[in-house]
């Protein structure tokens, strides 16, 4: 098998996990409600937002066993031919928060999300 593409592990073992997080979808909506246009700000509103969840149940991004990323690229996007610059930056931010962490990691194109501002959605599993 080759290599993985990036900063991720092609499968994750966890044995006798005491506790487990599945997240849904979380988006790049603020506590106040707005939501950044920038695919980085919202990478990282998105993260924090998972770095909210997980701390609510004692664990962190450290426990992340899986993280699957939607990112919308729709026709004008795909014309414009930026791709993947666009999901560099989306990378970027994952290895960023997880510092060397490794997960299973699956990152998916859509052409859209459940609100149009919305350019990306993150979900992941963690367990401790």
């Amino acid at each position: 098998m080759s290599k993985p593409a990036a900063a991720y592990a092609h499968g994750i073992e966890v044995s006798g996990a005491e506790s487990w997080v599945f997240t849904s979808g979380v988006v790049p909506t603020r506590a106040d409600g707005t939501v950044p246009r920038e695919l980085g700000e919202q990478a990282a509103v998105v993260w924090g937002n998972i770095s909210a969840i997980l701390a609510e149940a004692q664990l962190s991004v450290r426990d992340i066993v899986s993280i699957t990323t939607y990112v919308v690229e729709n026709a004008e996007e795909r014309a414009q031919g930026d791709l993947s610059t666009r999901l560099a930056v989306v990378m970027a931010a994952r290895d960023a928060v997880l510092q060397g962490h490794l997960a299973a990691s699956t990152l998916v194109t859509v052409p859209a999300l459940a609100r149009s501002e919305w350019r990306m959605e993150i979900s992941v599993v963690a367990a401790r």
